[in-house]
């Protein structure tokens, strides 16, 4: 599909046709990425997207666990040396 490039105020755009935009699924805000003399636009929020129903499905398998639980717990020379009650 070819556009043309539009004057908006002293900047320089294009015009998404609305079936483009409803099938990419972007909604308010956009990704823009330049890549190999490519402009890549892509919705912003689904970057993120199902992240919610990972962590839950981590949680209930145990997988949701620090791995350097020990050392975090352990007390550092600093807080044996420096830290007073």
């Amino acid at each position: 599909m070819k556009t043309k490039i539009i004057r908006i105020g002293n900047s320089q755009g294009v015009r998404i046709p609305k079936p483009l935009i409803e099938e990419s699924g972007i909604t308010k805000e956009i990704e823009m990425i330049l890549r190999d003399n490519e402009i890549v636009l892509r919705s912003a929020e689904t970057i993120r997207k199902d992240w919610d129903s990972s962590f839950k499905k981590m949680a209930e398998q145990g997988d949701d666990v620090l791995l350097d639980q020990e050392e975090a717990e352990e007390s550092s020379d600093w807080d044996k040396s420096e830290w007073t009650w």
